[in-house]
């Protein structure tokens, strides 16, 4: 059998804003709720501490219209620890991601890179996630991150039109 807990994803997007608009939205618990849960979940931050060694617990809901139970903290809840591994604004922030799961196949810890690199339109984020465990299969873990990039570009370019027209 193969070893899948050495699954990795990559995901990119070009975003119209400055790398450090999108760095800070990923260091802003207010901002990060909006758009780190794909498609039609919903999130909640119980702690947060944005400094290298500093972590952050946060829960992923499914929406209660799904039917399939899926979560892999409960049958509707994906609840985890993010572990600050190295921030460097605006280029790089570094992750290190435990679920919290009593399921085996749920366990270890996932690093998540995040990349800012300026575009000729704007910022290009690539997320990079490695060591993702086996029960997280590579193809959900890249469709989850694409969605949550969807939204950070929503969110990002929201932020610019509102803050250009006061």
């Amino acid at each position: 059998m193969a070893d899948t807990t050495s699954a990795c994803t990559r995901t990119s997007k070009v975003m119209k804003a400055p790398p450090e608009a999108i760095y800070q939205a990923f260091i802003e618990p207010a901002a990060l709720i909006v758009w780190l849960p794909p498609s039609e979940m919903t999130g909640e931050i119980y702690s947060f501490d944005a400094r290298v060694g500093g972590s952050y617990r946060m829960s992923l809901f499914y929406s209660p219209c799904d039917q399939v139970h899926r979560g892999k903290t409960s049958e509707r809840e994906d609840s985890f620890t993010g572990r600050f591994v190295e921030l460097s604004p605006p280029v790089k922030i570094v992750q290190a991601v435990s679920f919290h799961s009593a399921d085996p196949a749920f366990s270890g810890e996932m690093t998540l890179e995040a990349m800012f690199e300026v575009a000729d339109e704007g910022t290009e984020v690539t997320i990079v996630c490695t060591h993702i465990p086996s029960g997280i299969r590579p193809e959900d873990n890249e469709a989850g991150c694409r969605s949550s990039l969807e939204k950070l570009a929503r969110y990002i370019e929201r932020n610019a039109r509102d803050a250009s027209n006061p």
